[in-house]
């Protein structure tokens, strides 16, 4: 499937857009791409979540030479579970990240240089709230599911408690409606990693010729720690070192996907976005938890990950029992895996068969209340 990315523009005099913080921005630009085709009422279509190194690259290839298909492609395309044949299927880069999408590397029109640290503060909703407006700039006017893990779990749940009336179904995978305090302290670390390299400069290290890359570095290695398991560790490396001896094998596998990360993705993004999560809470504007419940009317599933050292699988079926008793519709199943966090983007035959069965028998059911209505 060869896909191509696009880009939307609006400035604040066609589109006004304002941060919960309260930053009102005079352009944005979202970067996203599409799989399937929306048909004429608008309903079709599903929204796809990335989680918080992820992109809008989710399915297929740039070209026929591309060797690096979207992050989640086994799941999206013809006849795949989230079928591009009959839905229509949109992913975008978040508000705040580096792949396209306005964020702190992106030049501010005020200033004609990159935002830097003057990028207001954002949390989930706000990058919800700016899908909403992709969609609608896109011609969508009922999404049939949301979908995402980690952060993306984390935004199709905000989406199913933000437009309730818009929203038929959302699979919330690795995620609960805030972060723990746990998680919270490994971000925590990432976070102190970055802004204490010598090369941060607050944040203003864009002309400089040294950017914090020890900081972003070892904040990937925490964050890779964080998505593995104990038992994964031991069975891949054991005790075993380098063939040189010169190391444990999982310290030069830390030390591969830290430098590498540094290839993609911007230091002052990796900070607003680990704010975000530790800032999201689904109860805030509401005052309470179970307010926020009670505005959802979508279908929820929520999928635990086994050996999940981020958001434990007790922690979802609680959320699950309470939505529950509260009058809500949702449902729990559970990924076994030695894969740990990262299961969601690897262990693809198991969760696809949960997000077709899901997926089929709700979008079923839309269709016969369409019909009796």
């Amino acid at each position: 499937m060869i896909v191509q990315e696009r880009f939307f523009t609006f400035t604040k005099d066609e589109i006004p857009f304002t941060t919960e913080s309260g930053y009102i921005f005079d352009e944005i630009t979202v970067a996203y791409e599409t799989y399937g085709k929306l048909n004429k009422n608008g309903d079709n279509a599903i929204l796809v979540l990335h989680a918080l190194s992820g992109d809008h690259h989710a399915a297929g290839l740039y070209s026929p030479i591309d060797k690096k298909p979207g992050w989640w492609d086994p799941l999206i395309g013809p006849g795949k579970p989230l079928d591009s044949n009959k839905y229509y299927i949109i992913c975008s880069n978040v508000l705040g990240g580096c792949r396209g999408t306005t964020g702190p590397s992106s030049i501010n029109p005020k200033t004609g240089k990159p935002y830097a640290a003057d990028f207001p503060v954002i949390n989930i909703r706000d990058m919800v709230r700016l899908q909403k407006i992709l969609l609608a700039y896109l011609g969508v006017k009922r999404l049939v599911l949301v979908i995402g893990g980690s952060m993306g779990g984390m935004q199709a749940l905000e989406w199913a408690v933000t437009y309730p009336d818009f929203v038929d179904s959302a699979v919330v995978i690795a995620a609960t409606e805030r972060l723990s305090p746990l998680a919270i302290a490994y971000n925590y670390v990432a976070i102190k990693a970055i802004t204490g390299d010598l090369n941060w400069n607050n944040g203003n290290y864009y002309n400089n010729k040294k950017s914090p890359d020890i900081g972003l570095s070892l904040a990937r290695m925490v964050g890779t720690i964080t998505y593995k398991s104990d038992m994964l560790f031991k069975k891949r490396f054991g005790r075993n070192r380098t063939n040189d001896g010169s190391m444990f094998q999982v310290e030069s596998y830390l030390n591969y996907h830290g430098v590498s990360f540094l290839k993609r993705f911007d230091a002052n993004s990796y900070l607003y976005l680990l704010q975000a999560m530790n800032l999201h809470d689904i109860s805030t504007p509401y005052g309470s938890l179970n307010r926020a419940i009670e505005r959802i009317r979508a279908r929820l599933l929520l999928v635990g990950i086994e050996t999940d050292l981020l958001y434990f699988p007790k922690d979802l079926k609680e959320f699950v029992q309470r939505v529950n008793s509260l009058g809500g519709n949702a449902k729990y199943s559970e990924i076994s895996t030695l894969q740990g966090h990262d299961s969601f983007l690897i262990d693809f035959d198991k969760l696809g068969p949960i997000i077709k069965g899901f997926l089929e028998v709700d979008y079923v059911e839309y269709q016969k209340n369409v019909s009796t209505m």
